[in-house]
């Protein structure tokens, strides 16, 4: 198994999403979006592709993020779906997963910022990939968007600030808004990057300050993520 992780920013870590893999004895290539290092063409010698997350949206203009381009990134989710490979999104990532499907990404109805309760839907109970995600389970987030929906796509896990936590677009298409992988280490690196965080904590009902982030247990969390990945790479690899 090689695995391609496209990261956006510094502050951005894959975390478990990266842990994992390293533990598994997979080969792992890393392409710093952030440092202009270039999105490879030829992807014929991977098996999956996980995208991560950042403050950017799935249609953002160069003035803000000079180094990001979102129509470069889709249509390398393209080309691995296409080829029917494994694609996996985090938050922006997720985003541009669904776009990649037809389904623009929306504003969520609330931001989250912390370890939240995340519910299974009836499809995501269902789903045997989820077995380890506890309905009621605290799960990491920090978003204000979401990704969009199709007639095929399926809403598996929901909080309630944010309705599509966890969709399904194919067998082989995971979108995830929230963000299992977060360890005590990536979330301080978050709390460097968000300038507000203090303000923002006090006006918006799901959006903890950096001393309830500090207090949240992200050890069950991980464990499940572990557990949907080697279900998940079990699923595409039979």
């Amino acid at each position: 198994m090689k695995i391609l992780y496209l990261l956006h920013e510094a502050f951005e870590q894959p975390a478990t999403y990266l842990d994992w893999a390293r533990a598994r004895g997979y080969e792992t290539d890393q392409v710093h979006v952030y440092l202009k290092e270039p999105i490879p063409r030829e992807i014929s010698g991977y098996d999956m592709l996980i995208v991560m997350g950042g403050p950017q949206t799935p249609d953002e203009d160069r003035e803000h993020f000079p180094y990001y381009d979102p129509k470069e990134e889709i249509a390398l989710i393209q080309r691995f779906i296409r080829e029917k490979k494994a694609v996996l999104g985090a938050c922006l990532g997720a985003q541009l997963i669904g776009q990649v499907f037809g389904a623009p990404y929306e504003h969520s109805p609330h931001r989250e910022i912390g370890a939240i309760p995340l519910h299974l839907t009836e499809e995501g109970l269902k789903d045997p990939l989820l077995k380890a995600f506890a309905d009621g389970m605290n799960i990491g987030s920090w978003h204000g968007d979401m990704p969009g929906l199709t007639g095929e796509a399926r809403v598996l896990a929901f909080s309630e600030g944010c309705p599509r936590q966890i969709i399904r677009y194919s067998d082989r298409a995971y979108a995830f808004q929230c963000h299992p992988e977060f360890t005590p280490e990536a979330v301080e690196a978050l709390i460097a990057s968000e300038r507000n965080l203090e303000e923002d904590s006090k006006k918006y009902p799901y959006v903890k300050n950096a001393s309830q982030l500090r207090k949240d247990s992200y050890g069950q969390m991980n464990a499940a993520l572990r557990d949907f990945l080697d279900a998940y790479v079990a699923s595409v690899t039979k």
